[in-house]
């Protein structure tokens, strides 16, 4: 159903239970006559009417992109003159259908009555009016904004996928003349490793065992090149299985490892991935790799392009807002330490 269809269906149940109203306690009172119901009929009629005025007024001059003063301003003003000219139409409606006691009608009294009442009526409407319209366009703005920010990760994730084949094949590359069959062994991981992340393209979060699993193919293939001059290890708590990450993201960090420590030692050395579970519901994934950060990286949430941590900062921020953070920091002399937490809870985004 469009928004002008349940405009028009609100409108008439709104306005055909307000004649109802009227009739039931007119009829529970002192009894009413079928020309005193038409009169009512037409004066909910005439409150339709003047009321689908007002909301042409209101979209023809986009009253609702005023300053708020301004609004509130108008709005009293055009509420006011509609009250005015709704008693007036009560007393021609009164004087049509021959119900009009001019001995009771025209007192101030009454008058003064009748015109509250249509202002209360009137203003009822626009606030209700004004509710639907700031509901309406706040939904349409988180649609668009989860919509941007599906298209971000995309875009974000579409980068990691040649920043990984390109790593890969370089390892590739030093076996295939050294030892044929650990090349053959090398690209049969870069294989499953790709049909995976084919698989996970579309998803934002995916399973921590998928993403563990991918992350041990990768490393597997790493200590093809590296040999003896890499270590891995895991300690992994099993309630990290229970949790869902961003596709690629502990595989980046551990690349980022691989490429910016492992691979700058002449003797190599230790990669551990630790995973556990903090007290408020949240995943903390260390990757622990042997080297030094001299100049700590700048990590961007906000900005075009980028790959590693800077990349993974911006998933997070997209995916998470502030329930996540990502540090990197020195460990003593010789081992340098990323952290990710991750809440349980994430935001959707579909």
């Amino acid at each position: 159903m469009n928004r002008f269809s349940l405009y028009w269906i609100l409108q008439i149940l709104g306005w055909g239970f307000f004649a109802f109203v009227n009739i039931f306690f007119a009829e529970l009172s002192k009894g009413i006559t079928p020309v005193q119901i038409w009169a009512f009929v037409v004066l909910a009629a005439f409150y339709l009417v003047s009321t689908h005025f007002l909301r042409y007024i209101l979209k023809s001059y986009e009253w609702f992109k005023l300053a708020i003063p301004q609004l509130l301003l108008q709005a009293l003003l055009a509420l006011l003159a509609l009250s005015l000219i709704n008693t007036i139409a009560q007393v021609f409606i009164n004087l049509a259908f021959g119900t009009l006691n001019p001995e009771e009608d025209f007192k101030i009294l009454v008058i003064s009555a009748n015109l509250f009442l249509s202002f209360l009526f009137y203003a009822i409407w626009f606030l209700s009016y004004f509710l639907f319209h700031f509901l309406d366009n706040y939904n349409t703005s988180l649609k668009y904004e989860a919509k941007i920010n599906e298209i971000r990760l995309n875009h974000l994730k579409s980068q990691l996928n040649p920043h990984f084949i390109f790593n890969a094949l370089n390892s590739v590359r030093a076996l295939v003349d050294e030892d044929p069959v650990k090349a053959k062994s090398a690209i049969t991981r870069i294989s499953n490793i790709l049909r995976f992340s084919l698989m996970m393209d579309k998803k934002q979060v995916i399973e921590f065992a998928d993403e563990l699993n991918t992350v041990k193919d990768y490393l597997a293939l790493e200590t093809i090149r590296f040999e003896e001059r890499l270590e891995v290890t895991y300690i992994i708590e099993d309630e990290a299985y229970s949790y869902k990450i961003p596709p690629m993201m502990l595989q980046t960090i551990v690349e980022n490892a691989i490429k910016h420590g492992i691979s700058n030692l002449v003797k190599g050395g230790v990669i551990e991935i630790k995973c556990r579970e903090g007290i408020d519901d949240e995943l903390y994934i260390q990757v622990k790799n042997s080297g030094r950060l001299i100049t700590p990286p700048t990590l961007k949430a906000k900005g075009e392009g980028g790959h590693g941590l800077s990349n993974t900062m911006q998933r997070l921020k997209l995916i998470y807002g502030d329930k996540s953070s990502l540090r990197i920091f020195n460990s003593g002399t010789q081992f340098v330490i990323t952290e990710i937490k991750i809440p349980k809870q994430r935001i959707n985004l579909e």
